[in-house]
């Protein structure tokens, strides 16, 4: 059925197996030696995420005329990527959280040894993947998104919004000679999120793009939806923190107030919060209006994170 035809259910349904099927087929099986990591890795991918980022890449490909398939394998790469960032996110000389998506993080399950490793091969086999999309789509357009996805997640990207996450936080130490960054406290709010959550979201529905052959203008335009959708999921994220129900967002919650985390709701409040990742959603959708029904499901997408309860 084409795409077009698909409602966004629908649409999340059958891009979520063929992904699924795809980072099956893509990790190595729990019986390979060494059989703890591989576990540890299985364990972490499948534990049951939102797929945002893969989808985005196959929705990214699909409107400008791509074909799913030949996105997958860098659709797996930034899910790989992303639950890597989690694993390493959750470790106690982090965040040290001990639950993710309903069940014992993976340092919890596994040790943190094994966690930081798993971590590590993740981002490995993720550039593994990337790079044998050349295979259908060229060495070129190959190249061109392996760059864009490394960029977004490097200090100018996923790491240095967590350098800044962890900066931000009131009473976290540092070696002498390291002080903490002196951005004001509501440019570096804004700053944390669009690197650490922006820049990747941003990287996922650009890579699709393009795979795709798209033009100067649509890639300019999915670049603006995917960033300002990114900080949107993120605002919506930290809402959720504070508001939501555990068992829904199955993650402890309350741990951003807990560590002194700046996050939108304590920079900014719970309804102004709200308000700005309604108004970035917005920005995000008039950014591909010119795309017409092409661009419907990431425009019903945009709409769906922001309502999100989970």
């Amino acid at each position: 059925m084409p795409v077009t035809d698909l409602t966004l259910q629908q649409y999340l349904e059958t891009r979520g197996r063929l992904v699924d099927e795809a980072l099956d087929r893509s990790l190595p099986p729990e019986s390979q030696p060494p059989e703890i990591i591989h576990r540890a890795m299985r364990y972490c991918v499948f534990a049951g995420g939102k797929r945002l980022r893969p989808m985005l890449v196959l929705a990214g490909s699909e409107t400008c005329g791509g074909n799913p398939t030949q996105a997958l394998p860098v659709a797996c790469a930034v899910e790989l990527i992303h639950t890597y960032s989690l694993i390493h996110d959750d470790l106690p000389a982090m965040d040290n959280s001990d639950m993710r998506h309903g069940r014992p993080a993976c340092h919890v399950a596994f040790g943190d040894a094994i966690a930081v490793l798993a971590g590590d091969a993740l981002h490995a086999l993720a550039f593994a993947l990337i790079a044998s999309a050349a295979d259908a789509v060229g060495a070129e357009r190959t190249l061109l998104v392996s760059r864009l996805i490394a960029e977004s997640i490097g200090t100018d990207g996923m790491v240095g919004g967590q350098v800044l996450d962890l900066l931000g936080e009131e009473g976290r130490t540092f070696p002498a000679g390291r002080a903490p960054s002196r951005i004001p406290r509501a440019d570096m709010v804004r700053e944390i999120h669009l690197r650490k959550t922006g820049r990747l979201i941003r990287a996922s529905v650009l890579s699709g793009a393009m795979l795709a052959g798209a033009d100067d203008r649509t890639v300019t335009a999915l670049g603006r939806y995917g960033e300002r959708v990114g900080v949107a999921f993120q605002i919506v994220d930290d809402i959720l923190d504070v508001i939501g129900e555990e068992s829904a967002v199955g993650k402890r919650l309350g741990s951003d107030a807990a560590r002194s985390k700046l996050t939108y709701p304590i920079a900014f409040g719970i309804e102004r919060s709200r308000q700005i990742a309604a108004a970035l959603t917005g920005e995000g959708e008039a950014a591909i209006a010119d795309l017409g029904p092409r661009g419907r499901i990431l425009r019903e997408l945009a709409e769906y994170l922001l309502a999100r309860e989970r």
